[in-house]
């Protein structure tokens, strides 16, 4: 799944490539993607791109000026962005292949390059609204601070008042935007935490370290990220990782073998050594949980 750090860098991707751009004809592939109908999609055609914007892990794209609307998009977690130079101009059929989405566009230098949102996988969850305010989407009303805003004192209290553990609670988007599985398994490992550790029963030594951790991997991400052609993202993303998605793996600081813990329909990785002391998390397809 997309978080701040590639979510900020497709913004930037786009205030750089498709603002001043006119829209023309937007397709539409896979009508669930639409969660609004008014205003329709067709009220896109004509209006020019005036701006992009990451609210948590929501990208917006601004359409239009003083009355403008905005087109805000959660990618989910096998969504994605993807720049076309030379798009079809053959209408997608629904429901064949990733597409979900193409907005074509007639840029400033004549050209008529086009937006995709696609989305790979039989789970479809990637989500567009049309909306006169961002505030109309609930996912976006109900974000927290930015990760990468938050004052260490408003850190402090946030973290105080949550009785979760600490990888729910940095992934809690009504607590704090911006942040995944991926992320807050970099950070936790960078700020040496265990990922069961309890919020609201972390040291002020510790509160602190994770909040200089947070803004520390989060800004080398973007700064890793922006600039990066979109298509390049994933990779970039990666290539940056120490623990997340390395499961069996040397850990890079300490050489311990990094483990993973499973629930649900996801899992996360962490180091022992760097981490919980040495000790093992019990995994929950071996129907246990150790605390």
């Amino acid at each position: 799944m997309p978080e701040l750090p590639e979510v900020e860098a497709l913004a930037q991707f786009l205030r750089d490539h498709a603002v001043g751009a006119v829209i023309g004809r937007v397709d539409v592939a896979a009508l669930s993607v639409l969660k609004t109908f008014d205003p329709p999609i067709s009220h896109l055609r004509g209006r020019d791109i005036s701006g992009a914007a990451r609210f948590g892990k929501h990208l917006g794209l601004r359409c239009g000026e003083e009355d403008g609307l905005w087109l805000i998009t959660h990618l989910s977690r096998a969504g994605w962005l993807r720049w076309q130079d030379n798009p079809s101009a053959t209408p997608p059929k629904p429901g064949k292949g990733p597409l979900a989405l193409r907005m074509h566009l007639f840029a400033p230098d004549g050209t008529a390059p086009a937006i995709d949102l696609t989305e790979a996988g039989t789970q479809k969850r990637l989500a567009v609204w049309l909306v006169r305010t961002p505030a109309e989407v609930p996912g976006v009303a109900k974000l927290g601070p930015d990760a990468l805003d938050v004052a260490e004192t408003a850190f402090a209290t946030l973290l105080s008042k949550s009785p979760q553990r600490i990888k729910t609670a940095l992934t809690d988007q009504a607590l704090l935007a911006g942040i995944g599985n991926a992320y807050s398994d970099e950070i936790l490992h960078t700020a040496r935490l265990s990922p069961f550790a309890t919020a609201n029963k972390l040291s002020p030594e510790q509160v602190s370290t994770l909040h200089a951790v947070m803004r520390e991997v989060l800004a080398d991400a973007v700064a890793r990220s922006v600039g990066q052609d979109a298509a390049r993202l994933k990779g970039e993303k990666r290539s940056g990782m120490q623990v997340h998605a390395r499961t069996g793996l040397p850990c890079p600081v300490c050489g311990d073998t990094v483990r993973e813990v499973s629930y649900a329909d996801r899992s996360f990785q962490y180091c022992p050594t760097c981490q919980t002391g040495g000790k093992i998390l019990a995994d929950r397809r071996m129907s246990r949980l150790l605390k």
